[in-house]
């Protein structure tokens, strides 16, 4: 009689373990509802439920709460769907590695970057890199801060340059550069222009933001200098994209941060005016994010092992933009 123990057993679960339902699994975690996810597998509803039973059955856990209206992974889900991340990064990263073997120093190198990363540092970097290695390959997608740790913890990016607010143990940081939010307002605004500002002309006025922009995340900071001004409680807008934060502050929606070294170009030409608090603006790191337990082909670690490198001889200070 097969006991628990037996079909909880890891020889059994590697033995019988279908990485197709593994993939089906995370994209199903990822999505709102098992129809959603039959949608982005392009397979039907009955079969995305099939894959998830088998699955069950075979860790002998339940994996997914599906009740009306509710659609959540259970804590077992939760660890099976951080360790499937991982096992989808290895095999995504299968066929770079294996050509990696017999090419040149090439390599496809893949970076998630937080929106408008401005970092002289880093652009010298990648200019070297290129001189040297001419022929590896370079892909940047921009993300959310959290989505650019998630393909560094999936392991399908070399690493990630964001935001950082809770730091995951399995994987390591280092900080790239720091800098400085202020409060900006777009031509059409009625505190545009003006030089006799205080806090208080801020107050009660509507605001527009990032996502990240609350007291329990990455731009704290910025949080807490929107409080000290006073404004209005009500965001009427966000994004995770710096462009579209400042594409709304021009357009006038609402007076919302910037980080002054991206905003100066704007403020000379006159799409942005900087608001008060001009002595107390908002500190905010920015971090390189990389997975030790990631497998990285010959031009991912020249460039990473180069980036890090020259963030260590270079003092914070000169990685400092206000």
């Amino acid at each position: 009689m097969r006991t628990m123990n037996d079909r909880n057993s890891p020889e059994r679960i590697m033995r019988e373990m279908d990485w197709n339902l593994l993939r089906t699994f995370v994209v199903l975690a990822q999505s709102t509802s098992v129809t959603d996810a039959a949608h982005r597998l392009r397979l039907t509803q009955p079969s995305v439920s099939t894959a998830l039973k088998r699955l069950e059955d075979r860790v002998g856990k339940r994996l997914i709460h599906r009740t009306p209206g509710h659609f959540a992974l259970t804590e077992a889900g939760e660890v099976l769907y951080r360790e499937a991340l991982d096992i989808q990064g290895s095999i995504l990263r299968l066929s770079t590695l294996m050509r990696d073997m017999t090419d040149e120093v090439t390599g496809h190198v893949r970076l998630s970057l937080a929106s408008h990363v401005i970092c002289p540092l880093f652009d010298q970097v990648l200019a070297e890199f290129h001189t040297e290695n001419p022929r590896a390959t370079l892909a940047i997608e921009v993300h959310s801060s959290a989505q650019a740790i998630e393909t560094v913890s999936a392991r399908s990016a070399s690493f990630a340059i964001c935001l950082v607010h809770q730091r995951n143990p399995k994987l390591e940081y280092m900080r790239l550069y720091r800098e400085f939010f202020g409060l900006f307002c777009g031509p059409s605004h009625a505190l545009f222009g003006r030089r006799d500002l205080t806090r208080a002309d801020l107050a009660g006025r509507s605001a527009v933001s990032f996502e990240t922009d609350r007291l329990q995340d990455a731009l704290k900071p910025v949080t807490l200098m929107r409080a000290q001004a006073e404004l209005g409680d009500q965001i009427i807008a966000t994004s995770s994209h710096l462009e579209e934060v400042r594409r709304m502050i021009i357009a006038g929606l609402g007076v919302g941060p910037l980080p002054l070294h991206v905003a100066a170009r704007d403020v000379q030409d006159g799409l942005l005016w900087q608001l008060p608090p001009y002595d107390q603006t908002a500190a905010v790191d920015v971090h390189v994010v990389w997975n030790p337990r990631a497998v990285l082909n010959r031009a991912e670690q020249g460039l990473l092992d180069r980036l890090l490198a020259r963030i260590e001889v270079t003092p914070i200070e000169d990685r400092t933009y206000r």
